[in-house]
């Protein structure tokens, strides 16, 4: 299966639909801190509902330690500043989706040390700045799983 990290991510609802998300495709889900809020959260319980423990959810002190303990087979920046839109890769199982905080995306420095053909882009209409976290993450999966012929479902 395939691996989703969020860098800094800020905002509670967001992350609890996004390990709900986690739960029902069999992903695992990679926090990288600091969060941008407790792990306790009321509303990030609510958004994923009774999920937590259906999904693999761990956190990592950086992005770094996170590279270290998953070894992925290759890291896939989803960016609005990607090369290529998402629809364009082949996904393999293994492969980590990496998504930037809600407010200021993935940092220069991060997004740069990725090759451009591995920064991807969903296509979204030329006023658009970007969409919402959650829906970014569903939307990339999906599509990771769906070329996996939705590998592990019923």
């Amino acid at each position: 299966m395939f691996h989703i990290a969020l860098f800094e991510p800020k905002i509670a609802p967001n992350c609890g639909n996004i390990i709900r998300l986690a739960a029902n495709t069999g992903c695992h889900l990679h926090l990288i801190e600091p969060l941008g809020f407790d792990f306790e959260e009321k509303k990030l319980r609510r958004a994923g509902l009774d999920y937590h423990d259906l999904a693999n959810v761990c956190r990592h002190a950086s992005y770094q330690a996170m590279l270290d303990a998953v070894k992925p087979v290759r890291v896939l920046a989803l960016t609005t500043k990607g090369s290529r839109p998402h629809t364009e890769l082949q996904y393999q199982a293994g492969d980590l989706l990496l998504f930037g905080s809600e407010t200021s995306g993935l940092p220069d420095e991060i997004r740069n040390a990725i090759p451009p053909e591995l920064r991807l882009r969903i296509p979204m209409m030329p006023d658009a700045r970007s969409l919402n976290l959650a829906n970014s993450v569903a939307i990339v999966c999906y599509e990771a799983w769906r070329q996996q012929q939705f590998a592990g479902a019923l």
